[in-house]
């Protein structure tokens, strides 16, 4: 293919399936909620286990990915992790126990963990800077449609044909893409793979310390932590059983919410893409209005007296899908804040926040609901009011974060490259 552009296309789209069925396979325990407690005989406490476990795991290996990138490069590494991924799912398929299904999600958060920063830096590698944005902001929209593919297939799948077949047959996907990955992909247009310094302990020490000093890096993990969880967190666990123990919903209109947090999420990032692009100075203050405006219509449902309105909870899943784009812009901070050979652990690093925020989310919504809970009894809407304010300890250090480190990084940019910042200031 001799055509630049073409090219970046074809490896961006090979590189976008693989984060596809990355997310599918994360998204793919969301239908066999009641299939896995039959098959394992656990509670739901022990189900929801595999959500935290994988978040946790997600979260823990974003750094050491970072580093195994700048060392290894996205190829080698997204194929390591396409392998882990399909090893993983092909033994969830066959455990029978709790322990051995446990320890098949840790090695699928492993291999989940491997791949959505590989594709941000074949992006970077391949695409003008210009489009780089917009390409960011569509890896991560069209990545979602990993969680709408999963379920329509796994549920008729776990109906029709059982849970070892269904699990089996999702896993056999990696293979054909890991052939695909092989015959298409390059690190850059000019080599197939490229190879960074040794992984030395002095090296990590430095590639890590430099990419965390530089306050760029910082305010992106923060924009990823305070932007992301409260879609995070409803999407993955906690949406469902508030719209219907909390809000009084059946589990059709709950479902429908959810499904309209999802178009939220995609149909907001190209918007966010030409923000960042065009106005680039201006990224932290779009990021700290939505923050704001999401923390202001959360206000308006948790104050409501009673259940709050349809329209209202419509409203609220649209502004908290927005923050999962503006949670994008926080690798955007990373990448212009880094040269490319400490791009992957600074990618690493940003990409932590969202997930340790909704982690902890998760637990403390969890803790609270159980405080605020009768033994025995069902949860109430005023269990899930005081279980859905524990966000603002979230919103406040996120916010608090994002603008302490937005002074620091234009004073940076300022001094290292005072002809860049008055270029960026110009297209304010």
């Amino acid at each position: 293919m001799s055509n630049p552009t073409r090219t970046a296309v074809v490896v961006w789209l090979v590189a976008l399936l693989v984060y596809l069925l990355a997310v599918f396979h994360r998204s793919s325990m969301a239908v066999a909620g009641l299939a896995a407690t039959d098959r394992f005989g656990i509670s739901a406490a022990q189900l929801a286990t595999f959500t935290m476990l994988q978040l946790l795991v997600y979260a823990a290996m974003q750094v050491p990915v970072g580093l195994l990138l700048d060392r290894f490069g996205s190829r080698r590494v997204m194929l390591a992790g396409l392998i882990t991924l399909t090893l993983a799912q092909s033994g969830f398929a066959f455990a029978t126990s709790y322990p051995l299904a446990l320890t098949a999600r840790i090695f699928v958060g492993m291999g989940d963990a491997m791949i959505f920063i590989c594709v941000l830096r074949l992006v970077h590698s391949w695409f003008l800077e210009r489009r780089i944005p917009f390409v960011t902001q569509m890896t991560g929209i069209l990545g979602q449609f990993g969680a709408i593919i999963a379920a329509v297939p796994m549920t008729l799948g776990l109906r029709h044909f059982g849970w070892t077949p269904t699990y089996l047959a999702a896993a056999g996907v990696g293979v054909v893409l890991a052939i695909a990955l092989l015959a298409v992909i390059h690190d850059t247009p000019e080599e197939r793979s490229i190879s960074g310094p040794p992984l030395s302990w002095t090296e990590v020490r430095l590639g890590l310390g430099e990419a965390w000093s530089h306050p760029g890096t910082r305010l992106g993990l923060w924009t990823h932590f305070t932007t992301q969880f409260s879609a995070t967190t409803l999407g993955l666990l906690w949406g469902y059983p508030f719209f219907v123990r909390g809000q009084g919903l059946t589990s059709e209109t709950a479902g429908l919410l959810l499904t309209v947090l999802v178009v939220a999420v995609m149909a907001a990032g190209p918007g966010l893409a030409w923000v960042t692009s065009h106005h680039p100075f201006h990224r932290s203050t779009m990021v700290l209005t939505i923050v704001v405006v999401i923390v202001v219509v959360w206000t308006a449902v948790l104050l409501w007296p009673g259940h709050a309105p349809m329209w209202l909870l419509v409203l609220l899943v649209v502004v908290v899908g927005v923050g999962g784009p503006a949670s994008m812009v926080g690798f955007d901070f990373g990448r212009t804040s880094n040269p490319p050979h400490r791009l992957g652990s600074a990618t690493g690093i940003i990409n932590q926040g969202g997930f340790v925020a909704s982690l902890l989310l998760v637990v403390m919504i969890g803790l609270v609901l159980d405080w605020r809970t009768p033994t025995g009894s069902d949860y109430t809407p005023e269990a899930f009011r005081w279980a859905m304010a524990t966000q603002y300890l979230l919103w406040g250090l996120g916010l608090v974060q994002i603008w302490r480190y937005r002074v620091k990084t234009r004073a940076r940019l300022k001094a290292d490259d005072p002809e860049g910042y008055a270029r960026m200031a110009r297209l304010a």
